[in-house]
């Protein structure tokens, strides 16, 4: 048996990449999750006959040949999850566009872009999959809600590239408009109104942030489309819902972000959630919303990508030069290594930094004699391995350095250079 699944609270990207996915692998059965939002539960109410789902499959685990799961990476998403994770097929297939989850595949679709059914559209359109102006209206609308109608920060070329072809195929932006009309009403304003009251605003890492608790009674749809509207209202960096309700004990935490510097999809995932870099949200349980806040706040100052630490990034050992060495030594020694700077020592203590940059202060070759302390950088920026890879960035951009000592308890202990800031940004971090 091959079975697709998608996240729990399935969006418009997640039943449209389950459908797209059961045409790219025709043996496989797309399981629908119970957890639906709104937006989808109306267009399946009107389209439920047009798309086949499996029922779920919790009892049949032990019989799954292939797997393929979209829109995710993490198991926790999952209806179900910890079955799956108990009976991990061999042969598990990801199709997913956010960071990286702890779904270990033997293929995987990974890429950057606004929504994960461009990453369909994109297979499709090179195999030569037709599509019905049905199926063409559902992947338009994963992608214009993915991306909000491509104006997310978090849009790539590709995703508007997609949208072209679906318009191509007839997909029928009229439809989509009707079911990506956003649940606002009555309650949705109250809430609102209440959260205008009490906001306020501050700066965290030098981002302006506003951070809001507020408590609710039951079900209550459109809080995203509250916070997005409160972000607008308020004009600030980003915004933070808080939203406590006692009689089930749980907190749902909805985050928006308009700068790209602060990554609100990383943010969730270290919370437990998920998202994109301009939103996400979580669901807690047990959680008092003040430590949310300041859990919050921790994220934003130490690090957003907070499950990667700069111990998990440092080169070690450090090459180092001896601060009475010659200059001429520090030049061999930059080319032998392949580096372009060097920490300075005494004995065991950090004393400067040589850089490629600081020959430039030499007036002729005969200053290749003298001394590496005669030249180095005795303004020493250094960072914690406990600390995160955003704060890396930040000293690297405020002090224009493109390396930076790792010390514990004043010791040397490894070195982080911009270049491994970038791997990991970039999603070449290694395993």
């Amino acid at each position: 048996m091959e079975i697709v699944l998608t996240h729990k609270n399935a969006d418009f990207d997640a039943l449209a990449s389950l459908v797209a996915a059961s045409m790219v692998y025709p043996e496989s059965k797309p399981v629908l999750p119970k957890a639906l939002n709104a937006n989808v539960k109306a267009f399946l109410s009107i389209h439920k006959d047009v798309f086949s789902f499996q029922e779920s499959p919790s009892s049949l685990t032990s019989r799954i040949r292939r797997l393929i799961v979209v829109d995710t990476n993490s198991w926790s998403r999952i209806e179900g999850g910890s079955r799956f994770l108990a009976h991990e097929p061999e042969d598990i297939h990801v199709w997913d566009h956010h960071g990286r989850g702890d779904i270990k595949a033997s293929f995987e679709r990974q890429e950057p872009v606004g929504a994960t059914c461009t990453l369909f559209i994109e297979h499709m359109a090179h195999e030569g999959i037709d599509l019905s102006p049905i199926h063409a209206t559902l992947f338009l609308a994963a992608i214009h809600e993915d991306t909000g109608s491509l104006m997310f920060p978090s849009t790539t070329a590709r995703d508007a590239k997609a949208v072209g072809y679906l318009l191509e195929h007839k997909g029928d932006l009229g439809i989509i408009k009707n079911f990506l009309r956003p649940a606002y009403g009555p309650k949705q304003k109250e809430i609102l109104f209440e959260l205008l009251k009490n906001a306020t605003r501050s700066k965290v890492s030098g981002y302006t942030v506003s951070i809001n608790k507020l408590l609710i009674e039951g079900h209550t749809p459109g809080l995203a489309i509250v916070v997005d509207m409160l972000r607008d209202i308020l004009n600030v960096d980003a915004v933070f819902g808080i939203f406590n309700e006692p009689k089930r004990n749980r907190t749902m935490v909805i985050g928006r972000s308009a700068v790209e510097g602060l990554n609100m999809g990383m943010i969730m995932r270290a919370m437990g959630g998920g998202g994109h870099p301009g939103a996400g949200s979580c669901l807690l349980r047990e959680a008092n919303p003040d430590a949310i806040e300041d859990w919050i706040r921790e994220l934003i100052s130490g690090n957003q990508f907070s499950s990667v630490r700069i111990r998990d990034l440092m080169s070690f050992p450090v090459f180092t030069v001896n601060a009475d060495k010659t200059m001429q030594s520090a030049a061999n020694l930059l080319k032998e290594k392949g580096c372009t700077g060097l920490p300075v020592m005494e004995g065991d203590r950090l004393v400067g930094i040589i850089s490629r940059r600081d020959f430039r202060k030499l007036k002729n070759d005969s200053q290749l004699s003298l001394p590496v302390k005669a030249f180095m950088s005795q303004k020493i920026v250094s960072i914690e391995p406990e600390k995160g890879i955003m704060e890396a960035a930040r000293l690297m951009v405020k002090y224009d350095v493109g390396r930076l000592p790792v010390l514990k308890d004043g010791k040397l202990i490894g070195i982080v250079t911009r270049s491994d800031t970038m791997r990991y940004f970039y999603d070449v971090l290694p395993e």
